[in-house]
């Protein structure tokens, strides 16, 4: 994975007025572009570790910049490297030396008391962030093709009807939010929204199922390329979404045992 580096982009020309022997003249002075050293850099993905524990970081699949412009290099350097890997932390000090430490993340959000907000938003803002990442690809985006295509077009009628779905939930989101497609126990496909750090796996979702396909609408998510142009974000989201990971996702889902 590459670099991402700021620099200047020409010579800096600073015009400064001078006194000399009652007169005045400009004086012109040149900067240079900083050296490669100087460059600011926001590092690699592989840098970030979590503490020791039960749970690690999912390897980022691609670079900081790999998702640009629909998400800027350092919206998804902080998200990574900062709010997920303070989930995780928080996790694994959450579930250490409890019946949970062993456990797998899927087996946790299923059994934990929703009253417990404290691995609640943690195991969830755990497993949300870690399906968010793998939703997304560089050099994706489009309409699936494979098995999942014909499942989209069964359960909602057609591609179509399912992004004006999916569309529809996450514009209608207020704060800190969710959107997924899950697949229900019945094995349908359907398009659901959580608040914070809640999940379909829980006890109290409102819609029970397994999430294969996530955006994050919490504000570190877009805010910095987007501002309050939350909609615009929710757009670009389509450009990136990995659907042979997402197909991959419905897959292991149908083997699911509940």
């Amino acid at each position: 994975m590459k670099r991402f580096n700021f620099s200047l982009s020409s010579l800096l020309l600073i015009a400064i007025l001078i006194s000399c022997n009652g007169k005045k003249m400009t004086e012109v002075v040149e900067v240079p572009l900083p050296t490669a050293q100087e460059k600011v850099s926001i590092g690699y993905p592989d840098d970030v570790k979590a503490n020791t524990g039960s749970f690690q970081l999912d390897k980022l699949p691609y670079a900081y910049d790999a998702l640009a412009p629909t998400v800027s290099p350092l919206t998804l350097q902080m998200h990574y490297s900062k709010h997920y890997l303070t989930y995780t932390n928080n996790l694994n000090n959450a579930i250490a030396g409890t019946e949970y430490e062993n456990q797998s993340i899927d087996d946790i959000l299923s059994h934990l008391d929703p009253n417990d907000t404290d691995l609640k938003n943690n195991a969830g803002g755990y497993y949300n962030h870690s399906l968010y990442w793998k939703s997304m690809a560089p050099n994706t985006g489009g309409v699936p093709t494979d098995s999942l295509a014909s499942v989209i077009t069964r359960d909602f009628g057609s591609y179509k009807n399912f992004v004006t779905s999916f569309k529809a939930e996450a514009t209608k989101q207020f704060a800190s939010a969710w959107v997924f497609l899950i697949v229900d126990k019945a094995g349908t496909l359907k398009v659901t929204s959580s608040q914070n750090q809640d999940n379909p796996l829980m006890k109290n979702a409102p819609i029970q199922g397994t999430p294969i396909l996530a955006l994050d609408l919490w504000e570190h998510a877009y805010y910095l390329g987007y501002q309050y142009r939350r909609r615009n974000y929710i757009d670009s989201f389509f450009n990136v979404i990995n659907w042979k990971k997402v197909n991959e996702n419905y897959e292991a889902a149908l083997r699911r045992k509940y």
